[in-house]
């Protein structure tokens, strides 16, 4: 027995967020953007025309396809504004503390049957679903980067997720067209707890001298056929993503391989985040990426 999805939420309209609200969209649901300030929810909106705008270049949507995503993505400006909502997805910072205030205020405003999931990357879905009143409604959905083009989620039940919320889940992830991996609830889950101690220990390899930033990234291409080399991936996920999911690895493991990488810290302290912020490993603010060690 599933439950019918209609209406979804989504709270964080960044990189992530507005990822999953126009995939929703396109799939047919009717979508509420939720975010601290309309600014960020009207540069999430903008992002999705342009990554839908993308997708017509590319033949793999047509403009009809596109307006009428377009249509069904409303903003909302307070959470409470989702009350409607079938399943509401918090994807904030992968900070504990700001999630779990999130649930605090999303809980009570809420109807009853409604499902809750988080798109964490790293964080035990089980203590985010004790911090809720719907622990066997509340679910891991974790999308990856960039959401559009990625074709696996990752579904992470807690130890209160209840069946029909795990399948309502699946059959919700099957219906954008992706692939569900069902993962333990074990810090970092499958795809991050293999992907960031490999991009770590690039940082290490970085740090120790071993090669400069592009003898790296060029190694992993050519030599492991990585479409990105790991720096390089490292600046587009956001060095400070990166460090926050070593963190949780290295705590919830108590494992010395998953130390962070004290050259990642310093760059973070720097404010030096990558991508989003015009430098980290590389330099962004000129025509080209330039490295920055």
């Amino acid at each position: 027995m599933t439950k019918k999805i209609k209406s979804i939420g989504v709270i964080g309209a960044g990189q992530m967020g507005n990822g999953i609200a126009h995939v929703s969209a396109l799939a047919g649901y009717d979508v509420l953007l939720n975010d601290i300030s309309l600014e960020r929810i009207q540069s999430g909106l903008a992002t999705i025309n342009g990554n839908l705008a993308r997708q017509i270049a590319k033949k793999t949507i047509t403009e009809d396809d596109r307006k009428k995503a377009l249509a069904r993505i409303k903003s909302a400006e307070k959470i409470s504004d989702l009350a409607q909502c079938d399943l509401v997805i918090e994807s904030a910072t992968e900070k504990e503390e700001i999630k779990r205030k999130i649930f605090a205020e999303i809980c009570p405003a809420l109807k009853p049957e409604a499902l809750l999931a988080t798109n964490t990357s790293s964080i035990s879905i089980t203590r985010l679903g004790s911090a809720t009143d719907r622990p066997e409604r509340f679910i891991g959905i974790h999308f990856m980067n960039p959401v559009p083009l990625m074709e696996l989620v990752e579904l992470v039940r807690g130890i209160a997720t209840g069946d029909e919320t795990f399948e309502t889940a699946k059959e919700y992830v099957a219906s954008l067209g992706k692939v569900s991996a069902v993962s333990e609830d074990f810090p970092a889950f499958i795809v991050n707890r293999i992907l960031l101690p490999m991009i770590n220990e690039a940082i290490y390899v970085l740090y120790e001298g071993v090669g400069n930033v592009e003898a790296i990234d060029q190694s992993m291409r050519l030599g492991a056929h990585h479409p990105m080399g790991p720096l390089e991936l490292a600046d587009f996920i956001g060095l400070d993503t990166v460090l926050s999911v070593m963190q949780v690895l290295h705590e919830g493991l108590a494992d010395t391989k998953y130390r962070p990488c004290p050259l990642l810290v310093k760059y973070v302290e720097a404010g030096w985040l990558g991508r989003k912020t015009k430098r980290g490993f590389y330099d962004y603010r000129g025509e080209k990426p330039i490295p920055t060690r």
